[in-house]
């Protein structure tokens, strides 16, 4: 893409943001929560875009009077919550989509159906692609467990993102901790609650980048590589974001061992099709787990996942020869083609 655009980075702040939207402190530091902005919006500089950016947090006016104020070509969607709340995340799309101006990564429509991992499990499932058997459980309702779903079995958050309310503790293997377990979810976080089983195997991250033309990346794999034997290897919230937890057991994100003979294009194929059925756009990813029988089980649907450098969508792009600054002109290009195409 040679054209040089108007760009509007919006993205979460912690609370109400500064009334003069100064984040100069926040993106010229190194603070972790801060990596994905400060990459995305340096990146776009560098390749000569302007830019303007917007935190939000529970003002939609603010949004509101940005869009019509200035004349953006496009927004670049990086907010992931509204009010603190993941899912909100499915309303700021609509709002683009009714201001008419193009926006970054996924619609209303796939956030809406990933967000629910019920949902998009029935969605899965319907379509001839395997997921964990699982169990909602409302809160308020009776808990109990249902034969169907074998131990063990983990108990997830029903609406969260980015392994919140996953630990070790998910993990359960008999009826009192399975029941103790969700009563502790809807208790403590005030959450709908899934319970699914534990499928034992590798676990695999598979980006994908497109509209309806899609590209599959090379996969990446989670590592327990001090872990012991016997316990089981789950991506919890700790092992996803927490640096010495990861060290003192050895858990890393790398690219793949290689996979059995013709695995990974029927993975590929698998992602692709899940990719259009859950109705994601932009950008996705999907955390797989693939058993010792070679069977494949879609564990969570990831529409927008972060885009930092050195975070696995980033990644694996790289190693299919899309630079960072590629990757990012091309998520604009697909933004701008998607709502031209509408």
């Amino acid at each position: 893409m040679n054209r040089k655009l108007e760009v509007l980075v919006m993205f979460d702040s912690a609370g109400s943001p500064p009334a003069d939207q100064d984040f100069s402190k926040e993106l010229q530091g190194k603070d972790e929560d801060w990596l994905t902005e400060i990459d995305v919006i340096e990146t776009l500089k560098q390749l000569g875009h302007s830019v303007r950016i917007l935190g939000v947090y529970d003002d939609v006016s603010i949004i509101v009077d940005e869009i019509k104020k200035n004349k953006h070509h496009v927004v670049f969607n990086l907010a992931e919550v509204f009010l603190g709340k993941a899912h909100f995340d499915k309303n700021i799309p609509s709002l683009f989509e009714m201001l008419e101006i193009p926006y970054t990564g996924c619609g209303t429509e796939g956030l809406m159906v990933c967000n629910d991992k019920a949902m998009s499990k029935k969605i899965l499932a319907f379509h001839k692609i395997k997921v964990p058997r699982f169990h909602v459980f409302r809160k308020g309702r009776r808990v109990w467990h249902p034969k169907r779903v074998r131990f063990p079995a983990i108990i997830k958050p029903l609406k969260e993102d980015a392994s919140t309310g996953i630990s070790q503790a998910s993990f359960v293997e008999n009826a009192s901790d399975f029941c103790n377990r969700i009563k502790f979810i809807h208790e403590s976080l005030n959450m709908d609650v899934i319970a699914e089983e534990y499928i034992d195997g590798r676990e695999l991250y598979v980006s994908v980048l497109g509209n309806q033309n899609l590209k599959v990346f090379p996969m990446r794999e989670l590592k327990f590589t001090q872990a012991p034997s016997d316990e089981p290897k789950i991506a919890t919230y700790k092992a996803k974001w927490d640096k010495k937890y990861r060290e003192k057991w050895g858990i890393m994100n790398v690219f793949a061992d290689p996979l059995p003979d013709g695995i990974e294009n029927k993975i590929a194929n698998i992602c692709k099709k899940a990719y259009k059925v859950l109705r994601i756009q932009g950008y996705g990813r999907f955390d797989l787990r693939l058993s010792p029988q070679n069977e494949i089980f879609i564990i969570e649907a990831n529409p927008n996942p972060i885009l930092k450098k050195d975070e696995d969508f980033a990644q694996s792009a790289e190693k299919n020869g899309l630079n960072y600054g590629d990757l990012i002109n091309k998520i604009l290009q697909l933004a701008l083609t998607r709502v031209t195409a509408e």
